[in-house]
């Protein structure tokens, strides 16, 4: 199997290095990564000017590997550009949960997406991360078997996987759909000027059976998506109107 592998948090973090040790185990894997962090970034793609890539300052035992000046959907299209012969692009894995409706605005999910647009698998992984990085000998095993249950299919479908950092077992689930976690927190520079910082706040109760529910009861999430954001109820009901 031929895996291409990125992620928004860039060519150093140590997710992608963790991923794509496990991926070797699977088949050749190539590496075209943000030259910088690119968190948040959702499916933005460059138009203004020309993507360039360079080799990886840092070593993949056995990997090509590439940084690119560009988002995540970039170095997807770049990558597949690349690697024609890709079956499977592995987005991650991400430092930071992309569970429910941060789903919108993931890079880590739109890399995954840009693959599945261009007729290729794709596969976002997530992992919280607090003061210290996260452990990812313990979510090897899991990492594993979710890539196994993942690659068995050979549709270029879309999948959102999130580990807790204590699994127990995998759950598949759906996307949570409580109300949007963002909120903005003011502040001040040294200088006095105003600023303003996107967080986040505490969200009701997740859904039952829900990505966030089942993150919350340390079960591996996998949440099968789809590109067709139609609201089929709403049509059904304006059309026979």
């Amino acid at each position: 199997m031929n895996i291409l592998i990125t992620n928004d948090d860039g060519i150093y973090s140590p997710g992608i290095a963790a991923l794509a040790q496990i991926a070797l185990g699977f088949g050749t894997v190539r590496i075209v990564a943000p030259d910088v962090e690119q968190s948040s970034m959702g499916h933005a793609i460059t138009h203004s000017r020309p993507l360039t890539y360079k080799k990886s300052p840092i070593t993949f035992e056995g990997i090509e590997a590439f940084r690119v000046n560009g988002t995540p959907a970039d170095c997807v299209a770049l990558g597949l550009h690349m690697y024609p012969d890709t079956q499977v692009v592995l987005s991650g894995i991400n430092m930071g949960p992309n569970l429910g409706n941060s789903m919108w605005h993931s890079g880590t999910l739109a890399a995954a997406k840009q693959a599945v647009l261009l007729g290729v698998k794709g596969i976002a992984l997530s992992t919280p991360v607090g003061k210290t990085e996260p452990d990812f000998s313990i979510l090897k095993p899991f990492v594993e078997q979710c890539l196994e249950m993942l690659f068995e299919t050979s549709e270029s479908a879309l999948y959102n996987v999130n580990f807790p950092q204590h699994p127990t077992q995998i759950k598949w689930t759906r996307q949570s759909v409580s109300l949007y976690d963002g909120t903005v927190i003011p502040g001040e520079d040294p200088m006095g000027r105003k600023n303003f910082w996107i967080s986040v706040k505490a969200l009701e109760q997740a859904e039952e059976y829900s990505d966030r529910w089942a993150m919350e009861h340390n079960y591996v999430s996998i949440t099968p998506l789809r590109l067709d954001l139609t609201d089929e109820v709403r049509l059904k009901e304006k059309i026979g109107s």
